[in-house]
């Protein structure tokens, strides 16, 4: 397995309180990666850290085999897409306008605007189903079209690495299977690795290549779905006692918790 992202004993805490520690994991090329685990885990801390937005408090984020703090923010950002949990846009930005900004890593004193900049806005919006919405502000979307606009932003970036905190909040159970869909599609066709944040494990199971189960700030298990998704971890990992079956339409591990007295 090859690894352009990793952390090595990374340590990470808040305001002195310790979250994650001494956690070292190496993110598969090409593929999905899922990190599941119960809350305050450390699942959006760890994903802030590979982001380099969350400086560690001990070991170190590598990227390409250099430390990540010690790179130009802006060739890591040619590299590494992020897509927070909760992203702000302007107040009336048009979907267009707001998918370009994904090309700001790519500008500079020297290099405006180009045909190449609109051509990456232009691929982004159509692999994300978000061209018949370009001319539409943002507030008057969906959900679920929403998600699609901020992926599509990300894809603009045209990075190899893309990381996603929790993708499917807030959406209903269709919109939610749409924007994994999606997420898929781009790892299959484009090529990208992409690394997301999820709480829904049925789904981790069916759309990631490879899950990370954390506890406590630690990764308990990692490796293919029908490895990690296992009543022993989801005992040790949620606390949660549940068989586990598989999805009668793709064969993927299925979640079903016992029923309690």
């Amino acid at each position: 397995m090859t690894s352009r992202l990793e952390a090595r004993a990374l340590s990470l805490a808040y305001q002195g309180r310790t979250i994650v520690q001494e956690l070292s994991l190496a993110i598969p090329d090409g593929q999905v990666t899922a990190i599941i685990g119960p809350n305050a885990c450390g699942k959006s801390t760890l994903l802030r850290a590979l982001a380099r937005i969350l400086k560690p408090a001990g070991g170190a984020v590598l990227l390409d085999g250099r430390a990540i703090a010690e790179q130009p923010t802006r060739s890591v950002a040619r590299s590494l897409g992020l897509l927070p949990q909760t992203p702000l846009a302007p107040e009336g930005i048009a979907v267009a306008d707001l998918v370009a900004r994904g090309r700001a890593p790519h500008q500079g004193m020297l290099r405006q605007w180009s045909r190449a900049d609109e051509a990456a806005v232009s691929e982004a919006l159509e692999a994300t189903g978000a061209a018949p919405l370009a001319g539409k502000r943002i507030e008057e979307l969906s959900g679920g079209q929403r998600q699609r606009v901020w992926i599509a932003m990300a894809l603009a970036q045209e990075t190899d690495l893309l990381l996603l905190d929790e993708p499917t909040t807030y959406l209903d159970l269709r919109h939610q299977i749409e924007v994994l869909a999606l997420i898929r599609r781009l790892n299959r066709e484009k090529g990208r690795t992409i690394v997301m944040v999820l709480h829904d494990i049925g789904l981790a199971g069916r759309y990631a290549d490879h899950l990370v189960a954390m506890a406590e700030g630690r990764v308990l298990a990692e490796g293919p779905p029908e490895a990690v998704v296992t009543p022993e971890i989801l005992r040790r990992a949620f606390g949660l006692e549940a068989r586990v079956i598989p999805d009668p339409e793709t064969g993927t591990p299925l979640v079903v918790p016992r029923a309690t007295p």
